[in-house]
């Protein structure tokens, strides 16, 4: 098949939807199929990549490390036009995603859509407090619309598939967990001397516990919540340090939250860092942490496990696949629950070891084969469908 990903979000920038979206190119490829990307432009690129295909775009005025592409252009068209696509399958419900609604319903090309992200956990970032309700309301109405006028829809999780079921989506859904490639987080490519030079290079010691959050800086990721429970962390595991791996708009709040705390020189920020060395991050943690419900999926849990790393969240539904309690990590459901789930894993270290192992063979059951496969199986039923439609017409 020739397949057409559309996407507001692609390389150099970084996050869930740009991780899924390379890992489902490089699944399809492998499985044989010709994948061509459409996305936005953005000046931090060098150079050019293979079969991907970049429209104008202008920096986000709310969110300035994000792209906002061009809703048409007549040379894309065209060039769009000669890759013969048999599928569209968009990734996001901005510019591009208009765009590739355009292109599907001018060349007759069937549509696939996955909803990744719950928009109604984000509208803080557009809308005053005294707005917030009717924001939210407008983007459930909208997610719904995208929905249901395209051929077919796949979410990450079941706490996806009832959000959109309860926005009046009338369509099947096809639940499919985004695919993880393993490998770059396997601990067996690491060794201590490596890990060790790190933990240094941060300004950590030998002896200090690892508490270690990874992702973007943002106020619905509730990194909050780790920092206030380090004090009471700390009377029972003294050598506690939690490291924040990412950056992003909350970055100087955090820091002052830490301060007003005394613990500031048990907080530490890397900033971000190259996705190349993230396997390498993950080898410092003793425990990973999160308190975000603002997860479609997860994927940092996903590859912490696959880094052979305990991980403890803050209980939601779209975890219950993920994370079995007290086998593979540890849930909690009030903040002030945290501080003694943390000291018992960074304290016990037959607990550490027994959720570590665990984790690990959790991780393998999602695998990026199994994703690639899962979402082939759903083009060649969009296909088959419109076939189907098209000899009764």
């Amino acid at each position: 098949m020739n397949i057409g990903i559309f996407t507001d979000a692609y390389y150099p920038q970084i996050n869930g939807v740009v991780i899924s979206t390379q890992t489902l190119k490089n699944e399809l490829e492998r499985l044989g199929h010709r994948v061509y990307i459409i996305t936005v432009s953005d000046p931090k690129l060098t150079e050019d990549q293979p079969n991907v295909i970049r429209l104008k775009s202008i920096p986000f005025a709310i969110l300035p490390n994000f792209r906002v592409g061009q809703f048409y252009s007549h040379k894309i068209m065209k060039e769009i036009k000669s890759l013969k696509l048999d599928i569209i399958h968009t990734q996001t419900e901005f510019t591009l995603c208009a765009f590739a609604r355009i292109v599907a319903k001018q060349l007759d090309i069937p549509l696939v859509h996955t909803y990744h992200t719950m928009y109604e956990d984000y509208t803080h970032y557009i809308a005053p407090r005294r707005f917030d309700k009717t924001a939210k309301k407008i983007t459930r109405k909208l997610s719904c619309f995208i929905c249901n006028t395209v051929d077919n829809v796949i979410v990450p999780t079941g706490k996806v598939e009832e959000k959109l079921s309860a926005y009046g989506f009338k369509k099947n859904i096809n639940v499919i967990p985004t695919g993880v490639d393993l490998k770059p987080f396997d601990y067996r490519r690491f060794k201590s001397d490596q890990v060790m030079k790190l933990k240094t290079s941060i300004g950590l010691d030998k002896k200090d516990k690892i508490i270690l959050f990874v992702g973007r800086l943002a106020k619905e990721k509730s990194i909050d919540v780790l920092i206030k429970s380090l004090p009471e962390t700390l009377e029972k595991s003294p050598h506690a340090n939690i490291v924040i791996v990412g950056d992003g708009p909350e970055r100087q709040a955090l820091r002052e939250l830490a301060k007003s705390l005394a613990v500031e020189e048990k907080v530490f920020f890397t900033g971000k860092v190259p996705w190349d060395q993230v396997g390498l991050y993950y080898q410092l943690a003793d425990v990973f942490v999160s308190a975000s419900l603002s997860e479609t999926q997860g994927l940092t849990y996903i590859e912490a496990m696959a880094a052979k790393k305990p991980v403890v969240a803050k209980y939601d539904t779209n975890l219950d696949e993920t994370i079995d309690d007290g086998i593979n990590g540890r849930f909690f459901y009030d903040d002030d629950e945290l501080p003694e789930i943390l000291s018992g894993i960074l304290e016990d270290e037959l607990v550490n070891h027994y959720l570590s192992k665990n984790a690990l063979d959790k991780a393998r059951t999602y695998s990026s084969e199994y994703f690639g496969l899962a979402v082939e199986r759903i083009y060649k039923e969009t296909l088959g469908i419109s076939q189907d439609l098209l000899d009764v017409k």
